[in-house]
C-alpha cells in the first residue's frame, strides 16, 4: 500500500531532539525577522504585472494574498516547531500522510524552487538592461537578447533573454564551487531593499492623482483567465513567500505561543501595507490602467497580444509594460537618478536570491535522495567542492533555459502553483496531527485550528484556481511525471519501503557549511 508508507515521527524527531537551540527571540525580533524575510523580488518585479491583471485594484489584491499567508503560516509554524528538521513540507507531508504524498510535495518544491529563480533572473534582467546597461552606460542590448520569443509571451522582436540566462548559470557555478554569502552580507541587502522601498514610497506618494485610481477595478473582482484583482493576488502571493523562515524560528523564540502569532501577524501586516502604499505609489503618480483588450477585459500577462502592444511607442512608457517598474516610475516623475539608485538596490540584491532559490532545491532533492526516492547519483558530492555538482548543474541549466524564454509573470505563476499546494498539505498535516496524536508536545499551537486550517486550504486552493489556466495545468502535468519517476523507481528504492528507517535527517551542514538556508526574501 503506498499510503502505507508514513516515516515514524519518533524517528524524525530524534534529529531534532539531539539539537537544543537557545531561546532568544522575542516578538519585536521576531516581526523584524519576518520583514526581512518576506521584502524581496516580488515588489520589485511583479508590480506591473499585477497592475495589468488589476489596476488599481491591486492595492486590495495584497490585502487578499496577506490574509491568505497569515492562516497558512499559523499552521506551518506548529509543525515546523515540532519537526524542526530539514526537508521542509516535504518532511511534514512523510510523517502524517505517507511517503506517496510526501513525494509530490516535494516534486512540487522542486518545482516552485526552480521555476521562482527563473522568474528572479528574468527580474534581475530588466533591472540589468534598464538601470545598468542603458541609464548608467547608455548600451541598448539588441531587443532579441533581451526577452524570450513573442510566442512564448516574451517581446516583439524577443528571441532569447541572455542577461537572465547569463546570471542564472553564474549563480548554479557559484553553488557548485561552494561560495558562500555571510549573514551580515545578507543583512546588508535586505537594509539596501527596505530603504529603497521607503524612498520610493516617500517621493511617489505626493504626487499621486485622485484621477490615476478610476477605475479601480477595471478587471473586476474574479475574472477568467486569470485577471482581476483576485488573478493578481495569485500571482503577487509571490512577493510574500518567505514568511515561513519566521515559522521555522519556534524553537528559537521565548514563549512561542504568544510570540510567534505576533511575530507571523506583525511583520505579514507590516509588509502589506508597504506593498500597498508601493502600489498607491506607483499607479497613482504615473497611472496603471492596464492594456484592454477587445473583450474589455485586460489582456493576460505573457500573453503575445500584451507583448504586442507593450511594443507598440505609444504604451512604451506605461507601468504594466515596465520591466523595471519601481525605476521606471521614479524616472517617469522626474527622479532619474533615485530611479537608478533602485535599480541598483534590486541589481545588487537579487543575485543572492537566486542563489538561495537554487540552494532550496538541491536541498530538497538532497533529502528525497536520502530516503531512496531518488538516485544517489543526484545527490553525489564532489571530492573537492563538497556540493552536490551534479543535480545542481542539471537543475542550473534548466533554470537558465526557463529564464531566457518566458516571462515574469508566467514563470511567477508557476512558482506559486507549487507553493500553494505545499501549504495546502501543511495545513492537512497540521489538522491529522492533531487528531492523531493529541498528546504529543507543541512548542506552538495553531489558535481556533478548526477554523485556521481549513481557511488555509480553501484560501490557497482558491488562490490556485484564480491563476491562469496554463499556470494550473503545468501542476498535474508535473505530477504526472512524478508519478512516472515514483513509480518507475522511487517505490522500488524507497528506504522505507525496504525497512531501512534512519533517524538522521540530513543538515545543510551535510552538504556545505555556510550556506544560508532556503526561507529567505524572493
Amino acid at each position: 500500500m503506498i499510503f502505507g508508507r508514513v516515516k515514524p515521527l519518533d524517528a524524525i524527531l530524534a534529529t531534532a531532539e539531539k539539537k537544543s537551540l537557545h531561546r532568544s527571540l522575542g516578538a519585536f525580533q521576531l516581526t523584524l525577522f519576518g520583514i526581512g524575510c518576506i521584502i524581496g523580488t516580488g515588489i520589485f518585479v511583479l508590480t506591473a504585472a499585477g497592475a495589468q491583471k488589476a489596476g488599481p485594484g491591486l492595492i486590495l489584491s495584497f490585502v487578499i494574498a496577506g490574509a491568505v499567508c497569515v492562516v497558512a503560516a499559523l499552521c506551518y509554524a506548529e509543525i515546523a516547531a515540532m519537526v524542526p528538521v530539514a526537508g521542509s513540507a516535504y518532511t511534514y507531508t512523510y510523517s502524517v500522510m505517507g511517503e506517496f504524498l510526501a513525494w509530490t510535495v516535494g516534486w512540487a518544491l522542486v518545482l516552485e524552487y526552480a521555476i521562482a529563480a527563473s522568474a528572479v533572473s528574468v527580474g534581475w534582467s530588466g533591472y540589468f538592461t534598464g538601470t545598468i546597461l542603458e541609464s548608467t552606460f547608455g548600451i541598448h542590448l539588441p531587443d532579441a537578447l533581451r526577452a524570450g520569443p513573442l510566442w512564448l509571451g516574451g517581446a516583439e522582436g524577443g528571441f532569447f533573454n541572455l542577461p537572465a540566462f547569463v546570471i542564472a548559470l553564474l549563480v548554479t557555478w557559484l553553488l557548485m564551487i561552494g561560495t558562500t554569502e555571510s549573514a551580515r552580507v545578507n543583512a546588508i541587502l535586505v537594509t539596501i531593499k527596505i530603504t529603497a522601498l521607503v524612498v520610493f514610497i516617500i517621493l511617489t506618494l505626493p504626487m499621486a492623482q485622485a484621477g490615476n485610481f478610476n477605475p479601480f477595478m477595471p478587471g473586476g473582482f474574479f475574472e477568467a483567465g486569470g485577471v482581476g484583482v483576485g488573478g493578481a493576488a495569485a500571482t503577487i502571493f509571490f512577493a510574500y513567500v518567505g514568511f515561513d523562515a519566521v515559522s521555522t524560528a519556534a524553537e528559537e523564540t521565548r514563549n512561542p505561543q504568544r510570540n510567534v502569532p505576533i511575530g507571523l501577524i506583525g511583520s505579514l501586516g507590516i509588509c502589506t501595507i508597504f506593498y500597498m502604499l508601493v502600489a498607491a505609489g506607483a499607479i497613482g503618480a504615473i497611472g496603471g490602467q492596464p492594456i484592454m483588450g477587445p473583450d474589455g477585459i485586460p489582456l493576460i500577462t505573457g500573453s503575445p497580444e500584451l507583448a504586442r502592444q507593450c511594443g507598440l511607442p505609444q504604451n512604451a512608457e506605461l507601468l504594466v509594460c515596465s520591466n523595471e517598474a519601481l525605476a521606471h516610475v521614479l524616472r517617469t516623475i522626474g527622479y532619474g537618478q533615485i530611479g537608478n539608485w533602485i535599480g541598483y538596490a534590486a541589481f545588487l540584491a537579487l543575485p543572492s536570491v537566486i542563489l538561495i532559490l537554487m540552494f532550496g532545491q538541491t536541498r530538497i532533492f538532497f533529502v528525497m535522495s536520502r530516503d531512496g526516492l531518488l538516485p544517489d547519483a543526484l545527490s553525489k558530492v564532489h571530492p573537492k567542492w563538497k556540493t552536490p555538482y551534479v543535480v545542481t548543474a542539471v537543475t542550473g541549466l534548466g533554470v537558465a533555459l526557463a529564464a531566457a524564454m518566458l516571462p515574469v509573470g508566467q514563470l511567477a505563476d508557476v512558482a506559486n502553483a507549487g507553493t500553494l499546494y505545499a501549504f495546502f498539505m501543511v495545513a492537512l498535516a497540521v489538522m491529522m496531527l492533531r487528531k492523531r496524536d493529541p498528546h504529543r508536545e507543541r512548542k506552538f499551537r495553531v489558535p481556533a485550528l478548526w477554523l485556521v486550517g481549513p481557511l488555509t486550504m480553501v484560501g490557497t486552493l482558491g488562490l490556485y484556481l484564480l491563476l491562469p489556466l496554463a499556470a494550473i495545468l503545468v501542476l498535474p502535468i508535473w505530477a504526472l511525471i512524478g508519478f512516472v519517476i515514483y513509480f518507475g523507481y522511487s517505490y522500488r528504492n524507497s528506504h522505507l519501503g525496504r525497512g531501512l528507517v534512519e533517524v538522521h535527517e540530513p543538515e545543510i551542514h551535510d552538504i556545505e557549511p555556510g550556506i544560508p538556508g532556503i526561507d529567505e526574501p524572493r
